[in-house]
């Protein structure tokens, strides 16, 4: 079994050029994956996964996650086929429901049906067999093949979810299941008993599917002030995740009011309420040390791999720097014995 992998989760709000000095930083520090969020209202990821394919040579690069309901599975796989050519076989395909898409009047209905037939659509179109697809959401008429060279047919699968349902479903096809929005070493147990059926009726080992859990990351010498920008940063994501969560319980007028000053734009007011021990759930944040400490306890109790996510530090770059120099070498990766 190999080391615990650390990747970072970058939201796709800066430039070209900022996304390549932060991929070849975050090579430089050992760092081994790089995510990039499709979150709504910001820019696509594709632009910023090309940019940092070019400028890498060995880090695996994906979108953490397209979904099937803003984007057809041909578009996806298109795209996927672009990024793993460019990065010479270093792509991956991260796919959920997606969260907030009301905003624009797209509704999500049959989540597990448009995810499980979304993966076949993709990976049927990507080996140019012609075979086809017939599901009860898509389509895929016989003899329909990429008019393009693939590098691979079948990156690897990640699939963002909670929900037992999904995360089931993820346990029949998946390489990694992400739990985004959280820091909480309680949830890999919780998560392992929801792949476990998933993995068995599909004839796989139970494991077999790697754990990535991610979260907003504000690392710095300054640790308190770290912790005040993340506790900005997480108030938006802590309105949406918090509910799912069944190892804690936040209380729903908390709830309620961390998302309402979040809805009026008052994300500072939002953050200034939530206390430590809840932060540290749904965040890392603080010293180096405080970080490194976060998460040691997530590979100890079974994460494949932690991602440090945006911004990643009070300067994004400075804090890559951070989680490179002084985070990584503070772990004990290996993944022995648990």
């Amino acid at each position: 079994m190999s080391d615990v992998e650390i990747g970072l989760g970058l939201q796709s709000n800066l430039s070209l050029p900022e996304y390549a000095r932060l991929a070849a930083a975050a090579e430089a520090h050992g760092v081994d994956v790089l995510s990039v969020f499709a979150d709504l209202l910001f820019q696509p990821p594709l632009p910023a996964l090309l940019e940092m394919a070019r400028v890498t040579e060995r880090v695996r690069l994906g979108a953490a996650c397209w979904n099937p309901y803003t984007m057809h599975p041909y578009e996806i796989a298109g795209q996927l086929a672009a990024l793993d050519s460019a990065s010479g076989g270093r792509a991956y395909l991260g796919l959920a429901r997606g969260t907030w898409l009301g905003d624009i009047g797209v509704t999500q209905p049959r989540p597990l049906a448009h995810l499980r037939e979304a993966v076949e659509f993709v990976y049927r179109l990507l080996a140019g067999e012609g075979a086809g697809f017939q599901g009860e959401v898509f389509r895929l008429e016989p003899g329909v093949a990429p008019r393009y060279e693939t590098h691979r047919p079948d990156p690897p699968l990640l699939i963002g979810a909670w929900g037992p349902r999904t995360v089931a479903m993820a346990g029949t096809v998946a390489r990694e299941v992400k739990i985004g929005g959280t820091a909480n070493p309680a949830m890999i147990p919780v998560m392992r008993e929801r792949l476990e059926p998933g993995e068995r009726g599909a004839g796989r080992e139970p494991g077999a599917v790697r754990i990535v859990v991610g979260a907003v990351t504000v690392v710095d010498l300054d640790g308190a002030a770290a912790r005040r920008r993340a506790r900005k940063e997480v108030a938006m994501y802590l309105g949406v995740v918090g509910e799912f969560d069944p190892t804690i319980e936040v209380p729903p007028e908390l709830l309620a009011d961390i998302k309402a000053r979040v809805a009026l734009g008052d994300h500072d007011g939002a953050g200034a309420l939530i206390p430590d021990e809840l932060l540290d759930l749904f965040a890392f944040s603080g010293t180096p040390e405080q970080v490194a400490a976060q998460a040691q306890r997530l590979i100890e109790a079974g994460v494949g791999r932690v991602e440090f996510g945006t911004p990643q530090g009070l300067d994004t770059l400075q804090g890559i720097e951070l989680i490179g120099s002084k985070v990584l070498p503070a772990l004990d990766r290996s993944p022995v014995g648990r």
